[in-house]
């Protein structure tokens, strides 16, 4: 039978749906009423208790319920998600055009690529890893085009494949399986993976949040030549122990961001530039220093952070609920029941932030002070 998690936040109720793995911000009547028609309840029975509890027309009661159920429930229940394309039969080629070898917390992975678009990809994220002369690789990937879709495999079992307009989900399942193999956790032992940058000190970590454009990675860098540790840059794992891990990626620096950092990263003014016509941009990767595979981080807050020009900082704690609402969308949460409830445990004793800024050093003491729990 599937599944219903309602969690109680704030004011409100966050709901979980297993079938269509939705989640959903309700008034917490409402997310009452879901779930009593998630358990079958009369409709009628239900209504009786709204009337008596609302003061109104059974009528209008039970027209209220009806529409929640045809609205909401219905629709989650019914829901048909759209299963990953695997098809048993494809033609590997027999010789790939470029070929990389990665070095990942003392693992190797030769990846290799039938095309130049296929290194692309992947390759500029993870260039500062490649090592040469490795004659027995930990895992072996192909990444190949069939059928006008990429087809991705590990050691020789199929991974996935993908259109051309669903690249970023095969460049996720990448990371994934990348996480995977370096920490011998499968996927149903990870809570989730965000979209967001993760900074440390010591034994604590923060997630980084804001949309393209305002400043996240750039942030993330002034941290790191200010001391701090980066963890992970634009895909952050964290585990059904609600640990945060390394990722290894490249940070990625906008055109526009060499400025500030030159003075601290003066490699970037010869570092490679690749212009991503699809996203309309042009980066550059820095490597992250000092990854520690070793220590995994609990996470103290989440902070959404946004570059203004007109601010020099603004520093102010926000709604989990709007925070929740944002963070959402560009995350990927495990689908596994036990792994929802730690998620929305973990999610609802977090502190949300907002910090907006213009002075630099203003917003690494900031983001220094939570850290050290002095905020």
């Amino acid at each position: 039978m599937t599944s219903l998690i309602v969690k109680e936040l704030e004011n409100k109720s966050i709901v979980w749906f297993e079938n269509s793995n939705q989640y959903l911000v309700l008034e917490q009547l409402t997310a009452a009423i879901v779930n009593d028609l998630f358990e079958k309840k009369e409709v009628k029975k239900i209504a009786t208790h709204l009337e008596s509890e609302l003061d109104i027309p059974l009528e209008k009661a039970i027209d209220f319920i009806l529409d929640i159920e045809e609205k909401i429930v219905k629709p989650n229940l019914e829901f048909n998600q759209k299963k990953a394309r695997n098809p048993k039969n494809y033609s590997s080629p027999n010789s790939y055009l470029y070929t990389k070898t990665y070095l990942i917390n003392a693992k190797t992975f030769k990846v290799q690529f039938s095309n130049e678009f296929e290194l692309s990809l992947i390759h500029p994220k993870f260039a500062h890893l490649e090592t040469l002369g490795v004659s027995r690789p930990s895992h072996v990937m192909k990444i190949f085009n069939n059928a006008n879709h990429i087809y991705f495999t590990l050691d020789d079992e199929l991974v996935g494949s993908w259109s051309r307009k669903d690249v970023h989900y095969f460049q996720g399942k990448f990371s994934m399986k990348i996480i995977e193999c370096t920490y011998k956790k499968l996927e149903d032992k990870w809570m989730g993976v965000f979209h967001a940058s993760a900074i440390g000190k010591k034994n604590n970590s923060i997630l980084v949040l804001g949309d393209s454009g305002n400043g996240k990675s750039t942030s993330l860098a002034l941290l790191q030549a200010h001391g701090l540790n980066c963890i992970a840059d634009d895909f952050v794992p964290i585990d059904n122990q609600q640990k945060v891990h390394a990722f290894p990626a490249g940070i990625s620096i906008k055109k526009n961001s060499l400025e500030t950092l030159l003075p601290f990263y003066p490699e970037l003014e010869t570092s490679a530039e690749y212009h991503y016509e699809r996203l309309n941009k042009v980066v550059r990767y820095l490597p992250p220093k000092d990854i520690d595979y070793e220590k995994l981080h609990p996470c103290k807050a989440l902070v959404f952070i946004k570059y203004n020009k007109e601010v020099e900082l603004e520093f102010e704690q926000v709604s989990n609920i709007n925070a929740f609402e944002k963070l959402i969308p560009d995350s990927w949460i495990s689908q596994k029941q036990e792994n929802v409830s730690v998620f929305l445990d973990w999610f609802s004793s977090l502190p949300c932030y907002e910090l907006t800024y213009s002075n630099n050093r203003k917003m690494i003491d900031t983001m220094r002070k939570l850290l050290d729990n002095e905020l």
